[in-house]
């Protein structure tokens, strides 16, 4: 391994790898590959006419080299093979496709064996999206800070003992030398890409191939994106029940009371059994339904802040915009500024 920044990364390309399985989809995997190919070559030729020197060769890797179809029906021909052979400075694994349901079983087990040697060579690795599943398989992040996309970090909490999973940020460097490094889901590995090139390159020059490419760090994290994935029906027949019903009355005086009422438990017994059926506490259920909705309205519609806070249950707009920044990171204002836009595109007829 070279270190960043030294002599001899100065002296020839920073060697980065792209794993390719077929669990994997294409658009990260070139579009990775574009964004490492960029630095040090683009900017020159925008600005002077004259591609300059490639900085970083990434190179499409896989077990065997041959062809493959991926998971979006795209394919790809890898460039390189892994084996006891090939070290590069970094290599990189992104968005990968399985049943969450029954986990990854043994579908990345001659990735995960190489991952493990290459990390006892001091390897960096890289992954965004679900590839982080990757590094759990491989035994790499117990007691180790980690991401993933918004939608799975419930998922890796309970594979994955003593990970200590961060949903709301979009990159997460942690491990031994900082060498595992992790971006969270959709286009956050480009927040990857640009990581990677200030690290081996120079900051300066990951600003270049931002603006290049027009790519907008992700600085606010994963929060303004996250949905509310994680509150499945619950087994529990009472507390299911009682998921259905604030559904449609959250936007009532007191609902956490009405769901007790409905349950006929003791209210002990009820905040009990509704923490251990969803792993939320009624009033942050509640909460979470009521910025749902409120994001919605915010997306789709021009009533004002005071208006949705009404609208989802609040009668103290205040109160309502400080719990939604707190949640989700973004006041109300700035929130509708990001996505009101994309909420109002017209659809087709």
């Amino acid at each position: 391994m070279v270190a960043e920044n030294s002599p001899e990364t100065l002296r020839r390309p920073i060697e980065v790898g792209i794993l390719a399985v077929p669990q994997a989809t294409a658009s990260p995997i070139y579009g990775m590959q574009e964004v490492l190919a960029s630095a040090g070559r683009d900017w020159d030729f925008l600005m002077q006419g004259t591609p300059g020197e490639g900085l970083i060769n990434a190179s499409i890797v896989s077990m065997d080299g041959e062809p493959m179809e991926l998971s979006n029906g795209g394919w790809v021909k890898p460039a390189k093979t892994l084996d006891d052979r090939y070290c590069p400075d970094a290599l990189c694994i992104l968005e990968v496709v399985f049943d969450p349901a029954s986990g990854p079983g043994d579908l990345f087990a001659r990735e995960t064996r190489w991952l493990k040697d290459y990390w006892r060579k001091d390897g960096l690795i890289a992954t965004a999206c679900t590839g982080a599943v990757l590094l759990g398989e491989a035994g790499l992040l117990a007691g180790e800070d980690a991401t993933t996309h918004w939608g799975f970090c419930d998922f890796m909490a309970r594979r994955y003992p003593g990970v200590r999973m961060h949903p709301e940020r979009a990159l997460v460097a942690s491990g031994t030398g900082q060498r595992l490094i992790m971006s969270g889901g959709g286009t956050s590995w480009m927040d990857l890409g640009l990581y990677l090139i200030a690290r081996f390159c120079s900051q300066a020059e990951a600003v270049r191939v931002a603006k290049v490419h027009l790519i907008e760090w992700h600085e606010t994290g994963q929060q303004p994106f996250a949905s509310v994935s994680h509150q499945r029906q619950s087994d529990d027949a009472v507390i299911g029940r009682c998921q259905q019903w604030v559904a449609h009355h959250y936007d009532q005086p007191s609902p956490v009371a009405g769901m007790i009422s409905l349950s006929g438990l003791s209210e002990r017994s009820f905040h009990r059994r509704f923490r251990q059926a969803t792993g939320m506490t009624p009033i942050d259920y509640v909460l979470t339904l009521r910025l749902e909705e409120a994001k919605q309205i915010l997306e789709t519609s021009k009533v004002s802040v005071e208006a949705v806070a009404e609208m989802v249950g609040y009668q103290d707009a205040a109160f309502f915009s400080r719990k939604f920044q707190q949640r989700v990171g973004l006041t109300p204002a700035q929130y509708r500024r990001k996505f009101g836009g994309v909420g109002r595109l017209p659809a087709n007829e």
